[in-house]
């Protein structure tokens, strides 16, 4: 049986939030591990976010957020995904989020939301465990 493909993971920016410096961290932490990883910059409106998910074709959008706004933009990427026929895309979060916050994410169908203090192998060990390539 063929190894399955490579997993392709989109790691974005939602929003106004000017700070990358996790968002980059992981992405290379992705990388490291094996993962196809599209890193979109600064200030992506869930609108990009959808569209460059559905073109660059992923597995997995994983979004990075310290402003505030998860509870506005990780829901309007998930519609937006699914308005597009793509709603198999596993949505995982990380940031600044409260526990209350998790809960109703998870219950829009984010799948993950990683806290500061989370450490790059746990990610990693989540995605390979929770994520498969679509359409596999």
């Amino acid at each position: 049986m063929p190894p399955a493909r490579t997993l392709r993971i989109l790691v974005a920016k939602p929003g106004l939030d000017g700070h990358d410096r996790g968002a980059k961290i992981i992405a290379r932490a992705l990388r490291d591990a094996g993962f196809e990883v599209i890193y979109t910059g600064l200030h992506q409106t869930p609108e990009m976010i959808a569209e460059t998910a559905i073109q660059e074709d992923v597995d997995a959008i994983g979004l990075s957020i310290l402003s505030g706004a998860h509870n506005t933009l990780f829901p309007a990427v998930l519609r937006l995904l699914r308005e597009k026929g793509a709603g198999d895309v596993a949505i995982f979060g990380g940031g600044i989020v409260p526990p209350e916050d998790i809960a109703r994410l998870k219950a829009e169908g984010v799948r993950e939301i990683f806290t500061p203090g989370a450490s790059t192998d746990d990610i990693v060990g989540w995605i390979r465990a929770n994520i498969a390539p679509r359409g596999d």
